[in-house]
């Protein structure tokens, strides 16, 4: 009897395996659906927030107090008012100190340059009580002489010429006016009692002389 089954029961066993795996394949589809939706959600939820951030930046800036700005604003200027002002504080201090400096020290560079000549005074003098040729000492003096023009013009200190020349207020002062001298001589400088000078081409003394009348 149990080798000898029935056909009506072998057709019934087959037809519900079938509907078994019918079941298993809906649940697989039913889960891949469910599935499908959460990534789907997933990414309309992102995408919802990308737009809020958007939205967001899109806002315009939230406006500061004009108060507060005017206040800033006058705390800058003030602070750079009292750098200006500390500046040129310094600024006058050490110009007031250079130039006393100039002034105090101001022949300095004269002496320095002088006092060579002034050596050779000093050995002249000294020479000269050892010196019989009254020539010799009279072509040392000329040499000191020559060392000490030659000294001021370095300095920037010219002679004012003035043989031959034409009389001019800006750099002689007559002290005589010679008459009788011919035309020739009229408005000239004819003799110079005092040598004046220039320095750095400004007239610090002007030559007194005779003028032709």
């Amino acid at each position: 009897m149990s080798k000898n089954e029935n056909p009506e029961e072998k057709d019934i066993n087959i037809e519900g395996g079938n509907t078994e795996e019918q079941t298993s394949d809906e649940s697989a589809a039913t889960e891949a659906q469910e599935e499908e939706k959460e990534a789907t959600e997933q990414t309309e939820g992102e995408d919802t927030k990308a737009d809020e951030t958007d939205k967001k930046s899109d806002q315009p800036a939230e406006e500061k107090d004009p108060l507060a700005e005017a206040n800033a604003k006058i705390d800058e200027l003030k602070d750079k008012y009292l750098r200006t002002v500390a500046e040129f504080d310094n600024y006058r201090k050490r110009t007031n100190k250079e130039k006393a400096e100039l002034i105090f020290n101001g022949g300095e560079k004269t002496i320095s340059a002088i006092l060579p000549v002034l050596d050779d005074f000093e050995r002249a003098i000294t020479n000269n009580e050892k010196v019989d040729d009254p020539k010799a000492l009279k072509e040392g003096v000329e040499i000191i002489f020559k060392k000490f023009v030659k000294t001021m013009e370095g300095l920037g200190v010219k002679k004012i010429e003035t043989e031959g020349k034409d009389f001019d207020v800006d750099y002689h002062e007559a002290i005589a006016m010679v008459p009788g001298m011919g035309d020739d001589k009229k408005g000239k400088v004819i003799d110079c009692v005092q040598t004046g000078y220039t320095l750095n081409d400004k007239v610090i003394r002007h030559a007194k002389v005779a003028v032709g009348q």
